[in-house]
């Protein structure tokens, strides 16, 4: 308990100083810094090498805080009511007297919000006196960070410190929904868009490749390994790494297995990592074979299809 408590007041203590830092979420590790701040923000884009007009999401430990920069809406509150703290984002309008640094928004009127479930963000996020900008700790264009070794393997030094939470539990990133008009998904997510449609009790959009920027994880290259990568493959080709759901008969050295049984939340849990092991073991070019298009594997092929655009 105690270690926990210093490791917060550390992560604490570099924020105030406009230092970037890295923290676990329940979805994927996260790249924080004062979304208040345009010294913060600005080393976020800087370090992650990220395209100034990508926004980033600000995490919040409850509505209350968040009422200081966003005007909140009937179908936020019952999206917020149901399944916050946890992997939803919303789109919202920024109000004129908030804080938020222009440098968050790519100077918008809008804001990308989630409430974090992983307990050791939570209290972080309890003791300090403004929100974090936290989009995924990687390189832009890159895998997302499952573990506090991953950020390092991204980062090296350039880092101050990372929050180690242990591996994420969900392994991929948050849905976005904007709740500015039509409930809108802008990005397909650990959340299943069947659960908001029931919340809501009515249809959303589905929009992921708007061309205006408003939310994360829109560009067409996203998630890659940096190796070429192609899906829906029956077999593999001569030195090509293949990705399986389920358990072959034969098994070889290019194997890899997301899950040995089809299992959908497993294979999410696991794609980052085993992409990531993938490149570490030498791979030129990975296949990865046909996954259902339903649930979460919707998002596990909207994320291989974006890698693949390598």
């Amino acid at each position: 308990m105690k270690s926990i408590q210093s490791n917060i007041k550390k992560a604490k203590k570099y924020l105030d100083k406009n230092q970037c830092i890295a923290v676990p979420t329940e979805t994927v590790y996260g790249l924080a810094a004062n979304a208040y701040s345009n010294v913060s923000v600005k080393r976020i884009f800087k370090l992650k090498k990220r395209p100034a007009n990508n926004p980033l999401i600000v995490h919040y430990s409850d509505i209350n805080k968040l009422k200081n920069d966003c005007y909140i809406n009937d179908d936020f509150i019952k999206l917020y009511r149901k399944l916050s703290p946890g992997p939803i984002t919303f789109i919202l309008k920024l109000k004129k007297v908030s804080k938020i640094s222009k440098f968050v928004t790519n100077k918008q009127n809008t804001l990308a919000v989630r409430f974090p479930k992983h307990p050791l963000f939570k209290r972080l996020l309890k003791s300090l006196k403004y929100p974090l900008a936290a989009p995924s700790a990687n390189m832009s264009t890159r895998l997302s960070s499952v573990k506090a070794s991953d950020v390092i393997e991204e980062f090296g030094s350039k880092i101050k410190y990372v929050l180690d939470g242990g591996k994420c539990l969900i392994g991929l990133e948050s849905t976005i929904i904007n709740l500015l008009k039509k409930p809108t998904i802008l990005r397909f997510g650990a959340l299943d868009v069947s659960k908001i449609e029931k919340i809501l009790k009515k249809r959303v959009l589905i929009k992921t490749n708007s061309k205006k920027k408003i939310a994360p994880g829109q560009f067409p290259l996203h998630y890659s390994p940096g190796i070429p990568l192609r899906t829906n493959a029956k077999k593999p080709k001569k030195n090509e790494a293949f990705v399986l759901v389920k358990k072959r008969k034969s098994t070889m050295k290019n194997y890899y297995y997301l899950s040995k049984n089809n299992n959908l939340q497993q294979s999410a849990k696991n794609l980052y990592s085993l992409l990531r092991k993938i490149k570490n073991d030498g791979y030129k070019m990975i296949a990865v074979e046909k996954i259902q298009n339903k649930g979460i594997g919707k998002t596990i092929n909207d994320r291989l299809n974006r890698a693949s655009k390598y």
